[in-house]
């Protein structure tokens, strides 16, 4: 394994790691607000409770629809990059059947 392998293997976890980092911190930074906004609203407790509910429910929606928007573009990548190896491989082969 060269250089040039060894910084692509970096590069390639790193773009995994940002995309992990995003998503969870989306996901924390939209539970966060949304508790703070609920929490704050001026209604009854009861009131509170059932608001406190359904946005918890809409909330693990939208985390669920984002996690699964987040994997299909990481599975894209990891698509690409697959390609991208196995197209570079056949290439040394062939340059080194010449």
């Amino acid at each position: 394994m060269d250089l040039k392998d060894l910084l692509k293997k970096k590069k390639r976890t790193t773009k995994k790691q940002t995309a992990k980092n995003v998503a969870i911190g989306a996901g924390i930074g939209t539970a966060v607000g949304v508790a703070a906004g609920v929490l704050l609203a001026p209604k009854s407790g009861k009131e509170t409770r059932e608001d406190l509910a359904k946005t918890t429910k809409e909330t693990l929606e939208t985390v669920k629809e984002g996690l699964s928007v987040a994997k299909e573009k990481i599975e894209e990548i990891v698509k690409k990059e697959k390609a991208f190896i196995c197209g570079e491989s056949k290439e040394d082969e062939e340059a080194a059947e010449e």
